[in-house]
């Protein structure tokens, strides 16, 4: 069996202590705030709470994928090196990165034709996108083959819970996903958007929930109904944030109360700039393993 390695993006949102110490590549996407390009490069290059700060102010960043240039320069070397790889991207219903993915492994698999370079579309994101890339780095540190790790992610893709809401839904009509007029409107009689990411990777708004506590019941009541195992789930849970840690903090303690058999500590995390560009401040996520989701 051939040496591989496991890559993936930055928009899996997990801290860079978890890449490097699970031995996890990652290939950035960029953001530009007024008038500069950065790395979503997980906080190195512009601090995430700096970030959050400036959109609150009035700044409106845009971000760009990945292209195909990038990709190849990433891959490169572990072929050099004799390595197969396999690559998780973004959810192809968030961006259209993983074209430019295929693209590159289409040009490297002529160069190397004895190499194996292998595309996965995660249908995930933020750190439920982060929570899939951990699960299959679990079973590679098992010794699962390429083969056996590609069988497991289609196995377990759709059963990758997420479930989002936002207290501050100025990003989303200045970004054009809401009007204008709805986004003022839901801002001042505090209303909170229930969303979360469907069959085919897209955000998708569930219903509306008056206030923040309010909501963060709701999404608790999402995941025992959907979790694996209901209340004695056993599995991982991750919660990421965009520049509200301490809401987190809060949707954190009812899962802790509500689930006693969780594997682990529930780890929050940053919603990185790429995501966050398109949240804005006052999301926050949640992500476990689940049932099928089918819509």
């Amino acid at each position: 069996m051939a040496e591989y390695v496991l890559t993936t993006c930055s928009t899996a949102d997990r801290p860079r202590e978890f890449f490097e110490t699970r031995n996890i590549p990652f290939i950035c996407f960029k953001f530009t705030m007024d008038g500069v390009t950065y790395p979503d490069d997980l906080g190195k290059s512009f601090p995430i709470d700096e970030f959050y700060r400036r959109i609150a102010a009035g700044a409106m960043p845009t971000t760009s994928q990945i292209n195909a240039t990038e990709y190849t320069a990433f891959w490169e070397p572990f072929l050099k090196e004799g390595k197969d790889i396999l690559h998780m991207t973004l959810s192809s219903g968030i961006t259209g990165s993983i074209n430019s993915a295929n693209a590159a492994a289409a040009v490297l698999r002529e160069t190397y034709p004895d190499r194996r370079i292998e595309v996965v579309d995660s249908l995930a994101a933020s750190a439920g996108f982060g929570l899939f890339v951990e699960l299959v780095a679990d079973k590679r540190d098992e010794g699962a083959s390429i083969d056996e790790l590609l069988a497991y992610i289609d196995k377990i893709r759709l059963h990758v819970h997420h479930w989002f809401f936002s207290t501050d839904l100025t990003s989303y009509w200045r970004g054009g996903r809401i009007s204008k007029t709805k986004g003022i409107i839901g801002n001042m009689l505090n209303i909170c958007p229930l969303m979360n990411v469907n069959n085919e990777g897209k955000l998708i708004p569930r219903r509306n929930v008056r206030t923040k506590k309010k909501v963060m019941v709701e999404q608790v009541k999402e995941m025992e109904q959907h979790a694996e195992g209901g209340l004695n789930y056993s599995g991982k849970v991750r919660i990421s944030n965009s520049g509200c840690l301490e809401d987190a903090k809060k949707v954190k303690a009812l899962i802790e109360e509500k689930f006693p058999n969780i594997d682990g500590e529930v780890e929050i995390s940053n919603i990185g700039t790429v995501i966050g560009a398109h949240t804005g401040p006052g999301t926050v996520a949640l992500f476990f393993v689940g049932d099928l989701r089918t819509q």
